[in-house]
């Protein structure tokens, strides 16, 4: 991350942010491995009340900023599992996930976790294996009725 790039805790202030780049993420990220009804599907969750907010006011979560702007953010909910990473199109591969998920993983080992797990999207799954993230498995699930691929993965943190 280049010095313009910092990361802070997640705060209540950033709900609404975070959800509309959780949005932008979808909608200019996802073109990529998805279809257009796949991110009118996927994209939706955000305006459903309780669908993205159990896991912003339980979890604990990172935002990442460049310069004044957040640019990324992720949150841990369960403790042990990775919930949500998403990243504005136009930050994306500027090293925003793998600071994320570097601090997350760090601050998780920290408090006792012995691996995180993830439900990671076709877009984020490169990332994971290269952060040596491990598939457990595909798994077929349905966002609105339309049909998705994710990929079950873990990430041991503590080494024997």
């Amino acid at each position: 991350m280049s010095k313009s790039h910092y990361l802070k805790p997640l705060e209540h202030k950033h709900y609404e942010v975070v959800k509309n780049v959780y949005i932008n993420a979808i909608q200019e990220i996802g073109p990529l491995s998805y279809t257009d009804q796949q991110i009118a599907a996927w994209s939706s969750l955000a305006v459903l009340p309780g669908v993205l907010d159990e896991s912003l006011e339980k979890g604990k979560g990172l935002v990442s900023f460049e310069g004044k702007e957040i640019a990324a953010f992720a949150v841990r909910f369960p403790m042990n599992r990775l919930a949500l990473l998403y990243c504005r199109g136009r930050f994306a591969r500027r090293g925003h996930g793998t600071a994320l998920l570097q601090l997350l993983e760090s601050h998780a080992c920290k408090e006792g976790q012995e691996f995180l797990l993830a439900e990671a999207s076709s877009c984020s799954y490169p990332l994971f294996l290269k952060r040596g993230w491990k598939l457990k498995s595909p798994e077929q699930i349905k966002i609105a009725g339309v049909d998705f691929t994710r990929y079950l993965m873990w990430k041991k943190l503590v080494q024997d």
